[in-house]
C-alpha cells in the first residue's frame, strides 16, 4: 500500500511537468473483443491517464474474444511502429515471450497488466503486472459464497472455466476449486459434489451450456464463473421460472449486467478487481519510467467482495465506466 500510495503522490506532483516532457507513445494490446464491457472499464482509465500526460494512445482489441493469435499478431504490428510502452495482457506463458523480449531489447517499455505470466517475472520480460492476485481471489470468492450454502444436506458445485488454458480463467477456477476441496474435507458427513464445466466467453454459449446442465441436474447448488457470464445464465434462469437463490452464483467483475442479477437476487457474490485502474496506472507508471528512471512496480488491483447490499453504492460509477 505504501507504495501504490507513493507512486500516485509523485504521478501528481510530476503531472504538471508533462507540457515539457516528450509525448509518450502507448499502445495496449489485450485478448478480449470490443463487445466485453469489462473491458471498457479499461479503456476509460487507459484513455483519462493518456489525457493527462497528452500521450500518444493505442488500445487495440481483437475481433475474436481471447484470441491468443489475433492479439500476437496485434502485438508484432503496433511494435512495427516503434511505441515507447506496450501495455499488455499474458494469458499463456508462452505465446509472447520472444514478442515482449525483442520489444524490451529495442527499449520498449512493457508493462502486463490484467493477465501475468505464471511464473511472473520468471517467466516473461515484462517490467511489472497491473492486476489482480487470480488464484486468491478464486479462494475468497469461494470462501464468501459458503456463507450462503444450506447449513445441512447435500452441495453440488459447479466451476465454470471460461477460457480453458488461459492463465486468468485456469487461475481463478484454482482458486475456487481449493476452497470447495477444503470444504468437502471440514465437512465428512455431507455429500459434496464437485464439478468442472468448460464454459466459453459467449453469454449466449455460457447460458445455454450452463442451462442445459442444470435442466439435467436439478440438484446444483451454486455455480460459479471465471468471469462474467453468469449474469447470462441467470438471465436463463429467470427465463426457465427458476426463483433468485435456488442455484447460487458468483464470479468476476463489476459490470452493469452483474449490478442487475445482483440486485435481482440472482447472483449472491462477485470479485472487483478494478478495471479502471488497470487501465489508468500502467499508463502512469510508464510515464514515470520514461522521464524519471522510476522503475515500474507490481500493484494488485484488488480482491473486494461485493454482495448484494452494496449494488446501490457502485451503480453510478458502472454506469460511468468507471467500475
Amino acid at each position: 500500500m505504501r507504495k501504490l500510495t507513493t507512486l500516485i503522490a509523485l504521478s501528481a506532483v510530476m503531472l504538471s511537468s508533462a507540457a515539457w516532457a516528450n509525448p509518450l507513445n502507448v499502445v495496449f494490446t489485450h485478448h478480449s473483443s470490443a463487445s466485453n464491457p469489462f473491458w471498457q472499464a479499461v479503456k476509460k482509465g487507459f484513455d483519462d491517464a493518456c489525457d493527462k500526460i497528452d500521450a500518444k494512445c493505442q488500445m487495440i482489441f481483437t475481433q475474436t474474444e481471447g484470441a491468443i493469435d489475433q492479439q500476437a499478431s496485434n502485438m508484432i504490428a503496433a511494435l512495427a511502429t516503434k511505441p515507447d510502452v506496450l501495455i499488455t495482457s499474458i494469458v499463456d506463458n508462452n505465446a509472447f515471450d520472444e514478442i515482449i523480449s525483442r520489444a524490451r531489447a529495442n527499449g520498449t517499455i512493457v508493462i502486463a497488466a490484467n493477465v501475468d505470466d505464471l511464473e511472473g517475472a520468471n517467466g516473461n520480460a515484462r517490467q511489472a503486472f497491473i492486476g489482480q492476485g487470480f488464484a486468491p481471489a478464486g479462494y475468497s470468492l469461494a470462501k464468501k459464497m459458503a456463507e450462503f450454502f444450506p447449513k445441512e444436506g447435500p452441495i453440488h458445485a459447479v466451476v465454470g472455466i471460461s477460457a480453458p488454458g488461459q492463465n486468468w480463467s485456469e487461475q481463478r477456477g484454482a482458486g475456487v476449486l481449493n476452497f470447495l476441496n477444503e470444504f468437502k474435507e471440514a465437512n465428512p458427513s455431507r455429500n459434496v459434489k464437485i464439478v468442472r464445466l468448460d464454459t466459453g466467453t459467449d453469454g449466449a454459449v455460457v447460458a445455454e451450456r450452463v442451462g442445459a446442465y442444470v435442466n439435467a441436474n436439478q440438484d446444483i447448488t451454486v455455480y460459479f464463473d471465471t468471469g462474467l457470464w453468469h449474469a447470462y445464465v441467470a438471465q436463463t434462469l429467470a427465463d426457465k421460472g427458476i426463483p433468485p437463490g435456488k442455484v447460487l452464483m458468483g464470479g468476476f467483475d463489476i459490470v452493469a449486467e452483474v449490478l442487475q442479477q445482483m440486485k435481482a437476487g440472482y447472483i449472491q457474490v462477485q470479485v472487483d478487481q478494478q478495471p479502471y485502474m488497470q487501465g489508468f496506472m500502467p499508463v502512469m507508471q510508464a510515464y514515470l519510467a520514461k522521464n524519471f528512471g522510476l522503475s515500474p512496480a507490481d500493484i494488485d488491483t484488488g480482491q473486494g467482495l461485493v454482495v448484494k447490499e452494496d449494488v446501490d453504492q457502485l451503480w453510478d460509477l458502472a454506469r460511468k465506466g468507471l467500475r
